[in-house]
């Protein structure tokens, strides 16, 4: 059993809803956004945990300027950070409201007194967002609680993983998963490289899962049919409330068909079973078997003459023809008798 069935007590994909700013700065939006997750299907609610001062400094300088192609560009780090954080004293009212709604609820830290507040509140596992996946130091101090941690991997090379993998079963933590995200806002579909969903799982023997950007739902559709187990959008009560992740979070009614197409995506993909079930037996009635083709008497010869493979499926199986050809009939028997291993000798 992993840490997800753990957690949750299923093995069925573990879909996260991102309140992220999509609060507005008002707790009752908060509340409303985790009950309509809730409602959506949603498994987790998840926030961020930080303060503007936490994340950056406060500076005007250009290295603190967005200017990288985003919806943000023009911005300054700090004040950007400010109109998006979760109060803090909100987080104990938000994780009581999220149990009683019936949700996992958990926090993405970006410091170490952010991960010692968590600690607090009891969180149940740990994300590391995109950004911090190179930030070791956080990681080595998230794993060391102990508890599951996800990773994502939006700006990692191959070496920050294996990096950020190494420090946090360095310190005896060893559950953990990976999940694919591309880290625009909102993502190109045509980016989203969802081949690499599969090969976290095998290459680096961990839980894989998506985080996904992008505006449509075909993509954590097609993550489930390569082995996502954590599917995490962003999700937002109505994008008029606005904010600075509205323009790539979901409503309550694009999250729930998201929700439904991939329940419906596991359903199909099933297990690998190669035993019949009760519908395929039954179905082999319009299989094909040996009949006899022609009226027979006793001690005539099973020849090519007088059976043949057809439908139905009640007689021999076609694997038994060339063992009957040659043998004797042991009585007499019309047109359309199935053929057994009783009536030949």
């Amino acid at each position: 059993m992993d840490f997800l069935e753990k957690i949750t007590g299923k093995s069925s994909c573990f879909i996260i809803a991102e309140l992220s700013a999509n609060h507005n700065g008002d707790i009752e939006i908060a509340k409303e956004t985790i009950k309509a997750a809730k409602e959506s299907g949603a498994d987790a609610i998840k926030l961020q945990t930080y303060t503007a001062d936490t994340m950056t400094l406060d500076v005007d300088s250009e290295d603190f300027i967005i200017n990288q192609g985003t919806i943000w560009d023009g911005r300054k780090l700090h004040e950007l950070y400010q109109e998006a954080y979760t109060p803090w004293e909100w987080h104990s009212e938000l994780f009581e409201y999220a149990k009683k709604m019936g949700l996992l609820i958990f926090s993405s830290p970006f410091d170490f007194t952010s991960v010692d507040f968590l600690e607090s509140l009891n969180v149940p596992l740990y994300k590391v967002a995109s950004f911090e996946i190179t930030d070791l130091p956080l990681i080595s101090y998230i794993a060391k609680k102990k508890k599951p941690i996800i990773l994502s991997t939006g700006i990692a090379s191959k070496e920050d993983i294996e990096l950020a993998l190494k420090t946090i079963h360095d310190e005896g933590n060893f559950e953990v998963a990976l999940l694919k995200c591309t880290s625009s806002y909102p993502a190109p579909l045509n980016e989203a490289n969802l081949q690499m969903v599969e090969d976290f799982r095998t290459k680096f023997n961990v839980i894989s899962g998506l985080s996904d950007h992008t505006l449509e739902l075909i993509a954590p559709i097609v993550a489930v049919t390569k082995g996502a187990r954590i599917i995490e959008k962003h999700f937002i009560l109505d994008k008029k409330i606005g904010g600075p992740d509205a323009s790539f979070s979901l409503e309550p009614k694009d999250f729930t068909a998201m929700v439904n197409s991939v329940r419906s995506a596991e359903s199909a993909l099933g297990k690998i079973d190669y035993v019949p079930t009760k519908k395929m037996i039954s179905a082999r009635a319009f299989s094909r078997s040996i009949y006899v083709s022609k009226d027979v008497s006793k001690g005539d010869t099973v020849s090519d003459l007088n059976v043949r493979i057809v439908r139905p499926g009640f007689g021999l199986a076609p694997k038994h023809y060339k063992t009957v050809l040659g043998k004797k009939f042991n009585g007499n028997f019309k047109t359309g008798t199935r053929l057994t291993f009783d009536i030949i000798e």
